[in-house]
């Protein structure tokens, strides 16, 4: 697996997003450990999660408490192994989402996160999203206070638009080391953000970076020009949609979410998916 850096830690540059193992639809506990195994198996030592990943407010910490347990039932050394979670998420009755950007809920779900990881420092602790109610600088500034406290290692945002991210690094005294924003084939506004991210060295990861992809893993007519490079490559148009993001950029580490074995072990295979200009060309016209 090649990697790529969060801060001064070489990751796997292909990630796991932990989502799909704990919101509606999930699968048993058995396919999600299965799962989580089959990305650690593939050479993944990046797992992305959040506390507010979860059905709604009654299983709140979910994905963190399933993640850890996996983690610890894994026959291998997982000592290298980066969890990134989030705050500032909440989850409501009936399984909607909330946000909460006050300075106290941040440092209170810190605390519950370290918990539910079993952890006594958060590898990357991001951000949620911004609350519209509560100032940037307050919410990242409790960011910044837990990792002067030690109880984060590394201080990530996400869904922050250019200025956010720039008001963010200040902030954090030039310490920011990840962005998480949505980026795939049919979502690609947050091109302006990756590419700051690639002037400032901050890693930027695409959250959904498959988004437009079936689950059946077909493709609609706009996103033809995958598939036909895949078909020519003999491998997925996954596949080549995420090394199409990792030829963006070397800060670009993509998280793609899955609830099957088979699903992320096609996707770690694309961090050796290598590219022509040409064929990067057309599918940035696509």
């Amino acid at each position: 697996m090649r990697t790529r850096r969060i801060g001064d830690t070489q990751v796997s540059a292909i990630g796991l997003g932990g989502m799909p193992l704990s919101i509606a639809g999930r699968p048993d506990r058995e396919r999600a450990v299965a799962t989580i195994h089959a990305a650690l198996d593939a050479g993944i030592n990046l797992i992305d999660t959040a506390d507010a990943y979860s059905f709604d407010h009654s299983d709140f910490g979910h994905n963190e408490s399933l993640i850890a347990g996996a983690l610890a039932s894994y026959s291998g050394d997982t000592s290298d192994v980066l969890v990134a979670t989030k705050g500032g998420h909440t989850r409501l009755p009936g399984g909607g989402w909330g946000l909460n950007g006050t300075p106290e809920y941040i440092k209170q779900a810190c605390e519950s996160s370290l918990k539910n990881l079993g952890v006594e420092a958060i590898g990357l602790y991001q951000f949620h999203r911004p609350d519209p109610g509560v100032p940037i600088a307050e919410s990242v500034g409790a960011v910044r206070d837990l990792l002067d406290e030690g109880k984060i290692r590394y201080a990530g945002v996400s869904n922050f638009n250019p200025a956010q991210i720039k008001q963010a690094q200040e902030i954090l005294g030039g310490r920011l080391a990840s962005v998480q924003n949505e980026f795939s084939p049919s979502f690609r506004s947050s091109e302006p953000e990756l590419e700051l991210c690639a002037e400032l060295g901050i890693a930027f990861l695409p959250w959904s970076p498959l988004g437009g992809i079936s689950k059946a893993g077909s493709l609609g007519s706009r996103f033809a020009a995958f598939a036909t490079v895949g078909a020519g490559r003999g491998v997925s148009a996954q596949q080549v949609c995420l090394a199409w993001m990792l030829a963006k950029a070397p800060v670009v580490i993509p998280i793609p979410g899955s609830s099957r074995p088979a699903s992320i072990q096609d996707s770690a295979q694309a961090a050796d998916l290598e590219l022509s200009a040409e064929e990067i060309a057309e599918l940035d016209k696509s």
